[in-house]
């Protein structure tokens, strides 16, 4: 996807660019490439983009270390308001208001699908990975199946060493 000169969308017709987007992501590990469809409308001040993709990536489940494979899905709009960066004269801390907490772009600069993309992706990935719901998480290396030995073989060394300390 190649990115795009903001006052070029204004030419577009309806000041919108619709994307068909069926390609891998450089950044983002997945499996299947993305598929989906970006919209971008320039309304003046401020950019409309929307998006509904999906991917199946690989992921790490949290409890049990497994690799498991699940869809990521985006269905998602944003604003990005078109002006010129505030320059600092200083280096000091600016106090910054909840209102000046958007995305902001250049209106003479470039958007860049495949980046908002991934950013949009990346959030909707899970925060709390797991490969299901019942997963026990990693086993206990000094559960035992009969007695004192241990399950894993690896453990014997130790558990005789244990023994000869505690005679």
């Amino acid at each position: 996807m190649q990115r795009i000169y903001i006052p070029h969308l204004v030419k577009d017709l309806d000041q919108t660019r619709t994307i068909e987007v069926e390609d891998y992501l450089s950044d983002l590990d997945t499996l299947t490439p993305v598929k989906g469809r970006i919209r971008i409308q320039h309304r003046g001040n401020f950019l409309d983009v929307a998006v509904q993709a999906e991917t199946i990536t690989t992921l790490t489940c949290h409890r049990c270390l497994q690799n498991y494979n699940t869809r990521i899905q985006v269905d998602t709009s944003e604003f990005i308001w078109l002006q010129e960066p505030l320059t600092e004269q200083h280096a000091e801390e600016v106090e910054v208001s909840l209102e000046d907490l958007v995305e902001t772009l250049s209106p003479q600069g470039h958007f860049e699908p495949a980046k908002w993309l991934y950013e949009q992706l990346c959030l909707a990935m899970p925060q709390r990975q797991l490969c299901d719901q019942a997963c026990e998480g990693i086993a206990n290396p000094l559960a035992t199946d009969s007695g004192d030995a241990p399950t894993d073989q690896r453990w014997a060394a130790l558990s005789s060493l244990k023994q000869q300390l505690s005679e």
